[in-house]
């Protein structure tokens, strides 16, 4: 990418995240109050800890990652499993009622953008003291989790514990050595524990079919960095390897169990997500048969999603449609009777986000509510309402989350199609806005409207039609097409 062309993207980026209030800057006191924190606080001397420093904990992350909130053990426990989840206690390091914190809950969440990634909290906590890193004792929150055959909970505890990962790996080191059978890494203690990760995954999907819980197949539409080919930016879809989906399987199991121990003490915070309409699941099952995917006679939403071969090209499309029809997730507080709606729809289950405390303000409080009260004790007034105040913060957090995300997009197909005005493309319909065709551009990877002069040419889901590049303004992140035939 040219530097000019560089100066341009990275400029509107710049703009997107200047639109929406996002903080790329920590102030001074907040750099100082977590630089204190980070070199003055000893896990290894915390009182109140459990010791499971022998427990070979490992993570399983994207390449390069830092910010690393989980780290797991499997082992077989009578004819069922027992999984040990660390999760990364933020509460260790930021005080309540510091400038840290005070700084997060202006934030809540991490932003990512392909030029710049906006963290929660200051590097030297999120990336390097608090994250479990395999580098040494870190305090956490831990989940033990009995399981029966079918990989259901039968226990749980939930505690503070001084841990140490023993390996950082990445979800393709984490399936070549399952898949090779445990060679890659069978000297290691922990190498055994990856070996019963698939198992464990493979059976909680199961649970989550036979639930009715809709795993859409995680095709996306991103941006990503590519410094070694062109140094510039470029539109992907990501299809994650089996490992991450095994993997996923145990941050659900983790939001599950918090998410009952909250409802049987009557206080928390969940997330949550309304029922499809039947009339949006007929609408899809329509727009699947449009584009060339066979849907059993008798078979679920959820059972038709679980069929569908990733490799397929029109993936995406489906994958597009299919988000249509599930309503947004929110996140609700409640104190005494739970909510009228407690269950989160596409998991078929009671369900709270408590994984991800190095990049969600929420997490941490509600990791502090569950060691709280799997000690008998029970929240105060104030804790209650940090709850309350969390679900506000970050359902607003979300929604910046996304439409930064969302424009990141848009801005990359803009510099995509630049200088192709006039250029025509393959492309799909997926659907319509307004008077406008939505649809979708195989390659380039580019979901945009096209205009149809007088309604015309008509068409449907599925259809193939052929698009026309009228401008593409990168600074705007617009693009516009019309239907060409």
């Amino acid at each position: 990418m040219a530097g000019s062309d560089r100066e341009r993207i990275e400029r509107a980026f710049g703009r997107a995240r200047e639109e929406l209030e996002v903080r790329p800057e920590f102030p001074p006191e907040v750099l100082a109050e977590a630089e204190r924190a980070a070199r003055g606080r000893d896990p290894a001397a915390a009182d109140g800890y459990a010791e499971l420093e022998d427990v070979p904990f490992v993570t399983i992350d994207p390449p390069g990652s830092r910010d690393l909130d989980q780290a797991l053990h499997l082992e077989r426990a009578g004819d069922g499993l027992r999984l040990r989840y660390a999760i990364a206690d933020v509460g260790f390091w930021v005080d309540r009622g510091g400038a840290v914190e005070r700084e997060a809950w202006l934030r809540g969440v991490t932003f990512y953008a392909p030029d710049l990634r906006v963290p929660l909290y200051p590097p030297v906590l999120g990336q390097e003291a608090a994250s479990l890193l395999p580098d040494g004792v870190r305090p956490a929150v831990v989940f033990s989790v009995e399981m029966d055959p079918r990989a259901e909970p039968t226990s749980v505890r939930v505690e503070r514990a001084r841990v140490r990962s023993r390996a950082q790996l990445t979800y393709a080191q984490a399936q070549e050595h399952v898949e090779g059978g445990g060679a890659k890494y069978g000297g290691e203690p922990w190498g055994a524990s990856l070996l019963l990760l698939r198992e464990f995954g493979e059976a909680r999907r199961e649970r989550e079919a036979e639930r009715g819980g809709v795993s859409l197949p995680a095709v996306d539409q991103h941006v990503q960095a590519d410094a070694a080919t062109r140094l510039g930016y470029e539109l992907a879809y990501e299809v994650p390897a089996a490992s991450e989906q095994w993997n996923e399987q145990v941050s659900l199991l983790a939001g599950h169990v918090a998410a009952l121990r909250m409802l049987e003490a009557g206080v928390g915070l969940l997330r949550v997500m309304p029922p499809p309409e039947p009339e949006a699941v007929d609408k899809f099952r329509r727009a699947a048969g449009a584009l060339g995917f066979p849907w059993p006679e008798g078979a679920s939403y959820a059972r038709f999603l679980r069929s569908v071969a990733l490799d397929n090209p029109r993936l995406p499309t489906l994958v597009w449609q299919a988000r249509r029809v599930n309503r947004g997730a929110d996140y609700v507080a409640f104190r005494g009777a739970p909510p009228e709606q407690p269950l989160h729809a596409a998991l078929a289950m009671p369900y709270a986000h408590v994984t991800a405390p190095l990049r969600r303000l929420a997490d941490r409080y509600v990791l502090d509510l569950l060691v709280e009260l799997g000690a008998g004790a029970k929240p105060g007034a104030a804790e209650v309402a940090a709850l309350e105040r969390a679900a506000e913060v970050m359902n607003a957090a979300d929604s910046r989350a996304a439409k930064l995300e969302r424009r990141a997009v848009d801005i990359a197909e803009a510099y995509t199609l630049r200088g192709c005005e006039g250029r025509e493309y393959p492309a799909t319909v997926l659907g319509f806005r307004g008077g406008d065709v939505e649809v979708q551009l195989q390659d380039p990877p580019v979901r945009a409207a096209a205009r149809r002069e007088g309604g015309e040419p008509r068409v449907e889901p599925g259809d193939t039609v052929r698009v026309r590049v009228v401008s593409a303004d990168v600074e705007a992140g617009e693009v516009r097409l019309e239907v060409a035939g």
